[in-house]
């Protein structure tokens, strides 16, 4: 199973929004020097919607690439049209992805039947290790704990990351899928309580600026270590906040440049942070001594 922090990776751009690849590396190699645990390559945080499918499927190589088995890599390749996701999740197994993110369709608000279909049929489709993503806030789309416990019986789709910030629904998932399905949280702000409750690890955009204490916080919630978990948390609680102030990933991209990791690169229609929230997340940085 893949615990701890894992950290959806920002996708380094260019001033005009090409792909920087000599930063993609630089940051690859800066997060396992720091103990970060994996990497999900191109999720939300990766600016998986604005990259078209190959160049999707190339960052996803070039990541596999530079980390060389170092640490698990974790391919975004979740759509709202099913035979599009299936054909993502083949590419990144052709690659050497070691698990697919897999986010629930957008949009189009499938019922939860849809979505168990929809799942299954990726699964049955592409024979590598799937993670079932619930981000509501983002979909507009709610895949509720017993669809998940439903889908936790296919023997490949082995975690969720549950983005709703809901801590109720760890017990609930738990209870329905067993020990052995890995549930990850996709809310920084609550993961170290998710954690403390029982969850695996959290996939997190705060990882892209505090790594090591990331990875310290959430192995200290996993091992129930409360006080040490709550000690580490309230430095990074700032950047909990400040990475939403804007539709991420426009603060993370804004804070990962400030650490000289990446140019000043996103693409429409994203743009730049805007001057006003600079001191904000600033100062969550060096309360994360993050600069």
């Amino acid at each position: 199973m893949i615990q701890g922090s894992i950290v959806a990776l920002v996708t380094p751009m260019d001033s005009n929004g090409n792909i920087d690849n000599d930063s993609l590396k630089k940051l690859v190699e800066f997060h396992i020097e720091q103990d970060t645990d994996a990497i999900v390559a191109v999720g939300t945080t990766g600016e998986s919607a604005t990259l078209d499918e190959d160049e999707h499927c190339a960052v996803i190589e070039a990541i596999v690439q530079f980390v060389d088995g170092r640490i698990p890599v974790i391919a975004g390749t979740g759509a709202n049209s099913t035979t599009e996701a299936i054909a993502l999740t083949k590419r990144a197994k052709q690659v050497g992805a070691d698990a697919c993110l897999l986010v629930t369709p957008y949009y189009n608000k499938p019922t939860q039947q849809g979505l168990y279909l929809h799942f299954k049929a990726i699964a049955e489709a592409v024979g590598i290790p799937q993670i079932l993503y619930n981000v509501p806030g983002r979909t507009a789309c709610d895949m509720l704990p017993e669809t998940v416990g439903r889908l936790a019986n296919i023997d490949n789709i082995i975690g969720v990351k549950e983005a709703t910030g809901d801590l109720e629904r760890v017990r609930q998932i738990r209870e329905l899928c067993g020990e052995d399905f890995a549930l990850y949280s996709g809310d920084d702000a609550t993961s170290r309580k998710f954690c403390l409750l029982g969850g695996n690890g959290v996939i997190t955009v705060t990882g892209n600026i505090a790594p090591k204490l990331m990875h310290e916080m959430v192995l200290a919630s996993i091992s129930g270590n409360r006080q040490l978990a709550e000690l580490i948390d309230k430095k990074l609680a700032g950047l909990h906040q400040q990475l939403f102030v804007q539709s991420n990933p426009i603060p993370v991209k804004w804070a990962v440049a400030e650490m000289g990791l990446i140019d000043q690169g996103i693409r429409l229609p994203l743009t730049w942070l805007t001057e006003d929230r600079y001191d904000a997340v600033s100062k969550a940085m060096q309360q994360a001594a993050a600069i």
